[in-house]
């Protein structure tokens, strides 16, 4: 097995504009780009590689093949032919609707499906640009009930300035929305169930507004305060940073202008790199692999070591994998 590179599933959105085409050449025909899906097993949008001799084949159809040689022995055996998480791309060239995602018991009670927590990384951000991140104070049901009756759920919610670099952890049951002029990569669950709680009065192509899931999210929402939702960190330079860490997935930074050897050896699981800036080859067997700004590569389990060479400058790249 080598490093796996794949096509990128692209998904226009009402709130999507053209920054992943002048960020990332991602090649779509709308300027409506909201999401290009670069890691995914999800049923009916499973990624398929582009290179090598496996070239053609899907994510699903390699974890049935490999299981435990692709994924790692521990990950197969918990998660069987399904790939855990989901890795995007988003582009909010206006704001997301404000919504939160189930946790594992409730999503797979009602959906058959995993639950949604999930982390950004913020790649772009327009001067001014916010997110949104959990409430401001500690809630009551009512007092939430009744703001949204009063279009006034925004002012309970805490408004979090974001610049390029930030990253953020978003557990299942916290309530959030990507503003406007921000990119981010998303690292999640292989989960696409979504309670939209709020999107602003706006109306789609045909003059509806779309569906708010009031009476399910109520279920799921912490209304508790959100404190302190940027996750600190500092890089440095030819090191590996720590970034996150939660059960479905180990995220840390790797900023780079230098060869560098990783070694994968004690790690039961698959890794995955999302190149976010620059360019570098991972030699491996003696074959070479180019990276390019927007890329996600799965690094197979049984692939224990790989030398990653930068080509003309720094790189920064998000390194994942299952813990």
């Amino acid at each position: 097995m080598y490093p796996l590179k794949f096509s990128p599933i692209l998904k226009d959105k009402i709130w999507g504009g053209t920054k992943l085409k002048s960020l990332f050449d991602k090649n779509a025909a709308s300027d409506k780009l909201g999401e290009s899906w670069e890691l995914s097993g999800y049923e009916g949008d499973e990624s398929v590689v582009t290179n090598g001799f496996l070239a053609g084949n899907n994510l699903r159809e390699l974890i049935e093949v490999y299981m435990g040689e692709l994924v790692g022995d521990k990950v197969f055996d918990q998660h069987g032919h399904s790939f855990p998480l989901l890795f995007k791309l988003i582009d909010a060239n206006e704001n997301l609707s404000i919504q939160v995602h189930p946790g594992d018991e409730v999503a797979a009670e009602r959906h058959n499906s995993y639950g949604k927590t999930e982390m950004w990384y913020v790649v772009d951000a327009d001067p001014g640009a916010e997110l949104i991140i959990g409430f401001t104070d500690d809630c009551s049901r009512d007092s939430y009930l009744d703001a949204l009756d009063n279009d006034t759920v925004e002012d309970l919610l805490q408004h979090v300035p974001v610049t390029k670099g930030d990253v953020f952890f978003i557990p299942a049951g916290l309530v959030h929305a990507i503003g406007k002029g921000v990119v981010v990569a998303e690292i999640q669950q292989s989960s696409d169930v979504t309670y939209r709680i709020y999107d602003f009065k706006r109306k789609d192509d045909q003059g509806n507004e779309r569906e708010l899931h009031t009476e399910e999210a109520l279920d799921v929402i912490n209304f508790s305060a959100s404190v302190n939702p940027k996750t600190p960190y500092k890089p440095v330079l030819n090191e590996l940073t720590h970034l996150v860490t939660s059960e479905y997935f180990s995220t840390s930074m790797l900023w780079f202008n230098e060869e560098l050897i990783r070694n994968y050896g004690n790690i039961d699981s698959f890794e995955a790199y999302m190149c976010l800036e620059g360019s570098f080859n991972i030699e491996h067997n003696g074959e070479n692999t180019l990276v390019e700004a927007g890329d996600t590569v799965l690094i197979p389990a049984v692939v224990e070591e790989v030398k990653l060479v930068p080509v003309g400058g720094e790189v920064r790249l998000l390194e994942v994998f299952v813990p």
